[in-house]
């Protein structure tokens, strides 16, 4: 059993370490969402694969909450109201 738990925690690793997103690159897209006056919980904040990032459960200025899609570059591409 335990030799199937540890093959199973190796597979799984490298699929955690993708959503791994930088302490600079957090510091970056919060400065975004306040200059767009929103904020949200840094641990919903998701690598992609394509390098851009999705942001969830944001939540702007009047409490309308979203999920925003960022492109590589920070520029926003995607909101979805929630």
């Amino acid at each position: 059993m335990k030799r199937i738990f540890a093959i199973a925690a190796l597979v799984a690793s490298p699929a955690l370490a993708d959503d791994h997103v930088d302490a600079e690159t957090v510091e970056k897209i919060e400065a975004y969402l306040a200059s767009i006056e929103c904020q949200m919980d840094p641990a919903d904040i998701e690598a992609e694969d394509d390098g851009g990032y999705e942001l969830d459960d944001v939540i702007c200025k009047g409490g309308d909450q979203f999920d925003i899609v960022l492109d590589a570059d920070l520029n926003e591409v995607e909101r979805r109201a929630e």
